[in-house]
């Protein structure tokens, strides 16, 4: 269990004075939040094809990304220790970025549907280590992870929502992807890194971007 003092900044402890919550949360702490992860924590995280990823970089700047894949896309290595992938994206690798200079993160993980939720905290490295690598078909790179604190959250806010269908850009097992339609937008080819000359042609041909953002408002993309 978490020790509240440790837990909580002051500034946190403040604004639970101010609102007379302060034996409340020492008790959550001291009740619910663990410095690694328990066996219905692991169970859950091993469960989910998405979470979503909070870091800063050096000055405190936070950013927070979803992140989908497959089921199990957020592996349990140990209690202390999680790793999850960096899959194509936009090039421009903010919380990579981030992750490589200040190395602190938080992570949600969600199901919508039931509704449940846990929170992960920790200290993160970015990794190109083959044997991790090899766990990821299709990851460009490798998140470790040493949790800080894992706690299960209350669900009562989270609004019941109803699973559609998994993303078909989903790297398969051998981490092949379709190529993606924003790729396909005509004043972005010459910005495209060279793994992907010759993309668009073989997806259909390039686009403009007014009819990227049409397809966008419609769920097509």
């Amino acid at each position: 269990m978490a020790d509240p003092t440790e837990f909580y900044s002051d500034a946190q402890r403040k604004i639970q004075s101010d609102q007379d919550s302060e034996n409340l949360a020492a008790a959550m702490a001291a009740t619910i939040v663990f410095d690694e992860l328990q066996e219905d924590h692991s169970d859950f995280i091993a469960s989910r094809d998405y979470f979503f990823l909070s870091s800063v970089n050096a000055e405190g700047e936070p950013t927070v990304s979803y992140k989908g894949g497959p089921v199990g896309l957020v592996q349990v290595l140990s209690p202390k220790r999680l790793a999850f992938p960096s899959y194509d994206g936009n090039g421009m690798f903010y919380s990579m970025g981030n992750i490589a200079e200040a190395g602190k993160i938080g992570m949600l993980f969600i199901d919508m549907e039931t509704p449940h939720r846990v929170r992960v905290q920790g200290t993160a490295k970015v990794s190109k280590d083959p044997d991790l690598m090899q766990r990821f078909p299709g990851a460009n790179m490798v998140v470790e992870v040493e949790v800080t604190s894992a706690f299960i959250n209350c669900a009562r806010y989270i609004h019941k929502h109803e699973r559609v269908e998994t993303s078909k850009y989903v790297p398969d097992e051998k981490g092949d992807q379709p190529f993606p339609s924003w790729k396909r937008i005509d004043l972005l080819q010459d910005a495209l890194p060279g793994k992907d000359a010759g993309g668009a042609d073989e997806a259909g041909g390039l686009i403009t971007i007014e009819q990227y953002q049409e397809a966008l408002e419609k769920g097509e993309s």
